[in-house]
């Protein structure tokens, strides 16, 4: 199975040979295949001002290679929501200490889909539970494409509107907020077949973070997995 890392300013020496190729698969996904022609870089890097020392990343790697990724930044900092788009929130961007943004989540084109065993998009948006509750978050907020919210109820996440959609090159886009608690985290365990923590720390021992349990599967799961 694909490992999930976590990578902050702590640890993030320890990742730098994979931050251009994420660079590069950024711009690739957004600019090349979604055609956000405003992110458009001349090196072939996408990276944005939110790509700050205080971003946090999850990589998921496989036998060495980024498959997948996903950027938390902390609320109380600049953000996509406050800078860019505040008018998507009625009573104004999200500034909490206990609630991070998400953004530029993907997966490389193929692996996209089942590959004999959860889909790597699963693993991600469970992963970035676990590190949300592992912190002490109590939330995500997000500006999405309105596509993205039927995905998130699959998986159990509880998306809250904060404010109308506005149409932007022929998308409707909003922002909402994510409730970060562990009955959402185990749901999704039990959708993936999961069992345990997933997320690897590497060097970041000294990180305080609350150690989650492991998970004990319905019946009907455990066999499932076993199969």
């Amino acid at each position: 199975m694909p490992e999930i890392h976590v990578v902050r300013k702590d640890n993030r020496n320890l990742y730098q040979d994979y931050f251009d190729p994420y660079f590069r698969l950024r711009h690739d996904i957004y600019v090349k295949q979604r055609k956000w022609m405003a992110l458009d870089r001349p090196d072939g890097r996408e990276i944005d001002q939110f790509d700050t020392e205080d971003a946090v990343y999850l990589f998921c790697i496989d036998r060495g290679q980024l498959i997948g990724a996903m950027r938390a930044v902390p609320t109380v900092l600049p953000t996509l929501m406050s800078d860019i788009f505040p008018y998507l929130s009625i009573h104004g961007p999200i500034c909490r200490p206990d609630v991070y943004e998400l953004s530029r989540v993907f997966v490389i084109p193929e692996r996209r889909g089942e590959h004999a065993g959860p889909r790597v998009e699963t693993l991600l948006l469970t992963a970035i539970m676990e590190y949300g509750i592992s912190i002490g978050l109590t939330g995500f907020s997000i500006v999405l494409e309105a596509w993205w919210l039927p995905r998130f109820e699959r998986y159990g996440w509880k998306a809250h509107p904060l404010g109308l959609p506005h149409m932007m090159d022929g998308m409707s886009v909003l922002a909402v907020m994510i409730d970060c608690d562990e009955v959402t985290w185990t749901s999704q365990c039990n959708q993936s077949g999961l069992t345990r923590p997933t997320l690897t720390w590497r060097g970041l021992d000294q990180v305080r973070r609350r150690a989650l349990p492991e998970i004990f599967l319905p019946p009907a799961a455990a066999i499932q997995q076993a199969r």
